[in-house]
């Protein structure tokens, strides 16, 4: 069995060849414009807020918005990428979010802009389980850390990209018309990617395991262990992206034009964290490490490096500030990456899209309680302290929590879908 699965890998690999490295490639951008589209809102709040005189308790509720339909997106697409594909999951997940990023243009209230966040809500949610799965298909598994370490990179170029081109498109055009470039950025991707999406030869097939019902996941330890960890940090990034302009802006003054110099900081650390974080993990199973040792070590490495952010509250300067948000979230993105290497080498590939869609429906829905949470918070308090006091701890925790539940009943099974893979 063993000799049978490494010649398929390696088949795999020459099947696959450079043209796993152009999939990810498009990976990566999809995820930029993901991002891009996600973030618009972000940046343009305080204009927004001016403009359609919005309180901090409605941009709360907005973002919520965005966060509830992300969840129920990702618990729909997850399943329904593992039955159509995630090449084709992943082309109608980028049309229906570029449309939806359009109608932005279109809203003039609160209520509106709610309705338009659903609706890219719903559709964004397809782009990870569909990545995550392409990954689990066409590379093998000492290159998989690496491979989501790039593709999920796109996440901070497009969080560098739109504080960076808002304020000039919005100087240019105005801010409906903003909403309108980003998504026909989206459908110029849909249009580029047609070709290269064909189907290609999986680097191997495990058939060994559970089915991917809903009931199998529900049961599953190893499911559980990565929709906690994604409960509790993917909402810091959350945080990261709707507040951190916030931040700035209320804490040290930053107007919108200033705000491009920071936040660029913050990500292109972000992207150093996501690219080394899934290097690191390479490289240790290129050294003889397991696939799962490498992550456990390398998702404990960015839990301590986290903490730092617990300081930000208390910064001096804007500087200080960006730093220790830029060691932050580079250390969330390395986190990141091992966290989706890992349901790829735990799962078999026609699970991963579930999995993932059911660690993300957590995540989504932890970010709608921080969300609603820390609109009220500052509304009534206007300090930043508790949530970054929270950013700080919850990676430690989830650490313990996730790698108690693979190493107790499903410790076994996890370093068994590692080696097959």
């Amino acid at each position: 069995m063993a000799c049978r699965q490494e010649a398929q890998t390696q088949c795999g690999e020459k099947a696959g060849g450079r043209h796993r490295w152009f999939l990810c490639a498009f990976l990566f951008f999809a995820t930029t414009i993901n991002y891009i589209d996600r973030q618009i809102l972000g940046i343009l709040a305080p204009t927004l807020q001016r403009e359609l005189g919005w309180s901090e308790a409605s941009y709360g509720l907005i973002v919520t918005a965005f966060q509830a339909a992300y969840a129920l997106g990702l618990l729909i697409f997850g399943r329904i990428i593992d039955r159509i594909g995630s090449r084709l999951g992943l082309l109608i997940a980028v049309s229906v979010w570029s449309i939806a990023s359009m109608a932005h243009g279109l809203a003039s209230s609160a209520m509106h802009f709610a309705v338009a966040r659903f609706g890219l809500g719903v559709a964004e949610a397809g782009n990870f389980p569909a990545s995550v799965k392409m990954v689990s298909e066409v590379f093998p598994a000492r290159e998989r850390a690496f491979a989501v370490g790039i593709f999920n990179s796109g996440s901070n170029i497009g969080a560098i990209v739109t504080p960076l081109a808002v304020p000039v498109l919005v100087e240019l055009v105005g801010w409906r018309m903003t909403f309108v470039a980003s998504g026909l950025l989206g459908l110029l991707w849909v249009v580029c990617a047609l070709p290269l999406l064909r189907p290609a030869r999986s680097v191997t097939e495990n058939t060994t395991d559970a089915d991917s019902t809903k009931l199998a996941l529900i049961r599953d330890r190893r499911a559980w262990a990565f929709g906690i960890a994604k409960l509790m940090t993917d909402p810091i990034w959350w945080f990261y992206l709707y507040w951190a302009p916030k931040y700035f802006g209320t804490r040290f003054g930053v107007e919108l034009s200033g705000l491009a110099a920071p936040l660029v900081c913050v990500y292109l650390m972000a992207d150093f964290g996501s690219i080394v974080g899934g290097w690191g993990s390479a490289r240790l199973v290129a050294l003889g490490w397991s696939p799962i040792r490498a992550r456990r070590f390398m998702m404990a490495l960015c839990a301590v490096l986290v903490t730092v952010v617990g300081f930000a509250a208390y910064a001096p300067s804007v500087w200080v500030a960006a730093a220790l948000l830029s060691v932050a979230a580079a250390a969330h993105q390395g986190w990141s990456a091992n966290l989706f290497a890992l349901c790829a080498d735990l799962f078999p590939q026609r699970m991963v899209g579930s999995v993932v869609g059911f660690g993300g429906m957590l995540g989504a829905l932890g970010g709608m309680a921080m969300a609603t949470a820390t609109g009220l918070l500052l509304e009534y308090t206007g300090s930043y302290t508790v949530p970054f006091l929270v950013c700080a701890g919850s990676y430690g925790v989830a650490w313990c929590v996730s790698w108690l539940l693979i190493g107790t009943g499903a410790g076994t099974r996890a370093v068994a879908g590692a080696k097959e893979s």
